[in-house]
């Protein structure tokens, strides 16, 4: 294959049938060059989550990316009648002077994929991708593509033709069905139906308990303030890093709940479960190809505890999605005792460090070396238990 690769804007490009493979590929650094192609792709039903729409990862980056030092950085594929194949929405960003690729979306993106059209997924050689890659050296060093499927919806991710390592993390889903009570009895023993049910009556003799999706923007801020209040008090608790106190996260949550876009709605549902006037729980989420994903949540501290209100929001919202037609529900990546409940399917995930250039090659060893350490500590209780420990015990010196 010889790829012709230009730097510009680029025409509109209007959706088409596959008529041959890749006849050139053109790199846009601003989004609106590349919409009408991404449009086009997502209209077309390519393959990709809802995490490389394009009005999300817009919304990301005028909020965080932009202000984070992310340049786009959108790769796109075209057959020879102009119609697009591929898009690879990444953005560039300086690490030690280096220009390094990565997936637009940063840590708000649980699962990454690119977008493909089905044929072109289906048939696309490692040397057709690597020929696309070799053509980037003169605008990067690197590429550090995390927490890739290598699977979705049925289509195995092209990128997993080239060489990677297993993630440190593993992404939990579950399947869906129309009929939430069966669905509940096959994924639990009664012992445990019993003891949920024992808790609902239990939070219930709190207060009036109510499931909702904030729907306007004052429910949009009410419940956003009690999420970004919890999830620092866990976060501290647990003596980790709060990614949601970066600048531009609550602007970025609170436009994408609230703006619709060119579907009509927003990107983001926001959901919560209360007692009273009292926010218990909350969870935040997208949706695409008939799929729930559930990018963050947090739960009161100090209160209701054993009443699990996060557990009851996950129960609530999963009815709601059977109720809905959808196929597939997931929380995400990260392993947590309360995912095993509903989401019984532990998905690999896998990374991808590829040099560009000699100057990028240290960097992807150094890279590969930690995602390695990091996966190793995860996938040992013992090891893992320490971090957890020292991680506790940094906080309550912090605290003290």
């Amino acid at each position: 294959m010889n790829v012709a690769v230009r730097h510009a804007p680029g025409p509109s490009i209007a959706a088409a049938p596959i008529r041959g493979r890749i006849a050139r590929v053109e790199i846009f650094h601003e989004f609106a060059a590349a919409e009408p192609s991404w449009r086009a792709l997502e209209r077309a039903n390519a393959v990709g989550t809802p995490y490389q729409r394009y009005d999300f990862l817009l919304l990301w980056q005028r909020h965080i990316g932009a202000a984070a030092g992310v340049t786009p950085f959108i790769v796109v594929g075209f057959d020879s009648a102009g119609s697009p194949l591929l898009l690879w929405p990444f953005g560039r960003r300086n690490v030690g002077g280096l220009r390094v690729l990565e997936f637009l979306g940063g840590k708000h993106a649980n699962f990454n994929v690119a977008l493909w059209c089905r044929d072109l997924a289906a048939g696309i050689t490692k040397s057709e991708i690597q020929d696309i890659l070799s053509r980037l050296a003169g605008q990067a060093d690197a590429l550090m593509l995390i927490n890739q499927s290598l699977t979705w919806r049925g289509t195995s991710n092209p990128f997993a033709l080239l060489p990677y390592q297993v993630s440190p993390n593993m992404g939990y889903s579950g399947a869906l069905a129309p009929d939430f009570d069966a669905l509940l009895h096959a994924r639990t023993n009664a012992a445990a139906r019993k003891k949920m049910r024992k808790k609902e009556r239990t939070l219930a003799g709190f207060g009036a308990v109510r499931f909702e999706r904030a729907s306007n923007p004052a429910d949009t801020r009410r419940v956003l303030d009690a999420f970004f209040k919890q999830k620092s008090a866990r976060m501290q608790s647990q003596g980790v890093p709060d990614v949601f106190a970066a600048p531009g996260v609550r602007r970025f949550i609170e436009t994408a709940a609230t703006e619709s876009t060119s579907n009509a709605h927003p990107v983001l549902e926001l959901y919560a479960l209360s007692v009273d006037d009292i926010v218990a729980a909350t969870l935040g989420g997208i949706v695409g190809g008939g799929r729930f994903c559930a990018m963050f949540n947090s739960i009161i501290p100090d209160r209701f505890g054993a009443e699990s209100p996060g557990e009851q929001l996950i129960v609530n919202l999963v009815r709601a999605c059977c109720q809905r037609g959808l196929s597939t529900f997931d929380l995400g990546i990260g392993e947590a005792r309360y995912k095993n409940l509903l989401c019984d399917e532990a998905e690999p995930l896998f990374d991808s460090f590829l040099a560009l250039t000699p100057a990028g090659r240290l960097f992807t060893v150094a890279a590969r070396a930690h995602s390695t350490i990091k996966r190793l500590i995860k996938r040992s209780p013992a090891l893992w238990s320490v971090v957890r420990a020292a991680r506790r015990l940094r906080a309550w010196r912090a605290s003290a």
